[in-house]
């Protein structure tokens, strides 16, 4: 439900340690989210007050240069990072996002993410699929035979 064989064993080193900053950031995150779009969010975060982050996940230099989708996920959260390995050049990712250094065991933020807040009603959207997400994650962990629906 969480790893579906996409991801590289470097990409879920990279997002287990970013999952630990978040943390310790005091934002929760749920791995690979479907927007309205139709595109997947490697992360996405909420914080206290409601505001949601999205990381994506880039494992190497190449990994970033063929993926020219990101820039849509700005349209659904409120600050965009990317994260990645510790030995990929930092100076590949744009200033305006923020920026994660990570491994399996941690991460650290190099750069803020600025602040683009969103629509009063795309964050409400947004929150409540992650609410049902995270609720439907829940109920397949308690239950893995239970019928979720695949959309979510």
């Amino acid at each position: 439900m969480i790893e579906d064989g996409r991801q590289s064993e470097r990409a879920l080193a990279i997002r287990r340690g970013a999952l630990r900053l978040m943390v310790g950031l005091n934002l929760f995150a749920l791995p690979e989210v479907t927007l309205a779009s139709g595109r997947r969010a490697d992360l996405l975060a909420v914080s206290m007050s409601g505001e949601i982050a999205i990381v994506e996940i880039k494992s190497s230099r190449s990994d970033f240069l063929v993926d020219r989708k990101w820039p849509e996920y700005r349209l659904y959260c409120d600050r965009l990072y990317f994260a990645t390995a510790p030995d990929v050049d930092e100076t590949l990712f744009p200033e305006d996002a923020g920026l994660i250094v990570a491994d399996a065991h941690g991460g650290a933020l190099l750069r803020a993410a600025p602040l683009h807040p969103l629509a009063a009603a795309t964050r409400k959207a947004l929150l409540t699929r992650v609410a049902r997400l995270g609720a439907a994650r829940l109920t397949w962990l308690a239950d893995p035979d239970a019928n979720i629906p695949e959309c979510l």
